[in-house]
Formats: C-alpha cells, structure tokens, sequence
C-alpha cells in the first residue's frame, strides 16, 4: 500500500514570489485607478478584515467595498501604497508588511502618508485567501487633515477635499 503525500506547503521563496506579485499588482492599480483588479487577487472564498470599515466575505463583497472606498476621497488623492518592510512566515502562510499610504503632491513638494500594518495570508497554492490591515484612524484622518491645508494654500484641494477638510475641523 503506498503512502499519500501531504500537500507542499509553500517555502519562503514561493510566499516571496506571492508577495512580490501583489505588490506589483497593487503599483499597477495605483497608476490606472482600475480597484475592481484589487479584488481579482483573492480566491472567491476569500475574506478582508479592515479595522475601520470592518470584515467583507467573498470576492464581489471585497470588490464593491474596494471600489466604492478608493474611487472617493481621500483614497483618490493616493498615489503610491508601497511596502516599508515585509518578513515571511512560511508556516502561516503569511506576509506581514507595513503599507505605506501615500498622497500625491498637494503643491509644495511635501511628502504626506500614514502607514498601516497588513497580514496577507495565502493557500498552499500561493492564492491570497486573507488580508487584515490594522492602524490608527485618527492618524489617517490628522494626515489627511494637514495634507487638505497644505493643497489648500497651493489651490490644489477638490471641492470633496473643502467637505473632507470642513468636517475634520479644518
């Protein structure tokens, strides 16, 4: 009688490649703008936890809230979420990074963003199966509330920016 094999978990260098592929697809949807792609990253099982919108279940759920957050304001203003560091840990299956959220120019030169914590967990094919990311919201939201003054004194700031700006007490 032979013996079954147990499923390869994947290595390091495998979990690497997955992150690597994320990172990359994340850059290519910053610079297009298309955040239905976002989800396309995730098995159709897939859950998201985001601490302050809280958890979504499937793709199409993950996919809507995506959508509808980054095509509005503040989101809009961010052009780049590059990872400041990541360690693997291949008997999770996990990438642990810390995501850099960054904003574009408000018309000074100055460099605004807040950063979060992100847990990718993936399956043993390398599919993106959870993400869970973890911060401060009121740092974001004083980020957000410099970054509006700033593009404000410099004629930059959207009509959604004023409202944004008006309700965190400007």
């Amino acid at each position: 009688m032979g013996r079954s094999r147990a499923a390869r978990r994947p290595t390091v260098t495998d979990l690497q490649a997955a992150f690597d592929r994320y990172a990359a697809t994340v850059e290519q949807i910053a610079a297009n703008g298309d955040w239905s792609a976002f989800a396309d990253m995730f098995t159709e099982d897939a859950t998201y936890s985001e601490h302050a919108y809280g958890d979504f279940t499937g793709r199409e759920e993950i996919r809507a809230w995506v959508v509808r957050t980054m095509t509005a304001f503040p989101a809009t203003e961010m052009i780049d979420f590059p990872a400041a560091w990541s360690v693997v840990d291949a008997p999770t299956n996990r990438v642990i990074c810390e995501i850099r959220n960054i904003m574009r120019d408000p018309g000074d030169g100055s460099v605004h963003e807040a950063s979060n914590l992100t847990i990718l967990t993936f399956d043993d094919q390398g599919n993106l199966i959870r993400e869970e990311d973890i911060y401060n919201p009121q740092k974001f939201a004083d980020m957000t509330r410099d970054w509006c003054r700033v593009a404000t004194a410099h004629g930059t700031l959207s009509d959604a920016g004023q409202k944004m700006l008006a309700a965190l007490g400007g």
